[in-house]
C-alpha cells in the first residue's frame, strides 16, 4: 500500500514520496527477503511493476514543457 501523501516533502527532490514507496516495495519484496536476489534482478521479473510505471511517469513528466505551467499529473 503507497504511503506518499502529498504534504509530506522531507526530501524536497522531485518525484520524492513514489520514489520512496517504490525504494519501500523492492526492499519489503519476498524476491529480495526471501530469495536473497538483488532489487535490480527483482526488476527484471516484473515486481512492482505499478510503481516503477509510476515513478518513470513522473520523472518523464519534469522533462514535459506543458507539465511546468499545468502542473504535475498526480500520484
Amino acid at each position: 500500500m503507497p504511503k506518499y501523501y502529498e504534504e509530506k516533502e522531507e526530501d524536497g527532490r522531485a518525484c520524492a514520496g513514489i520514489r520512496e514507496d517504490f525504494k519501500a516495495c523492492l526492499l519489503q519484496h519476498d524476491c529480495v527477503l526471501k530469495e536473497g536476489k538483488k532489487p535490480s534482478e527483482c526488476l527484471k521479473e516484473g515486481h512492482c511493476k505499478a510503481l516503477q510505471v509510476s515513478f518513470f511517469e513522473c520523472k518523464r513528466s519534469m522533462l514535459d514543457t506543458r507539465a511546468r505551467f499545468r502542473g504535475k499529473k498526480g500520484y
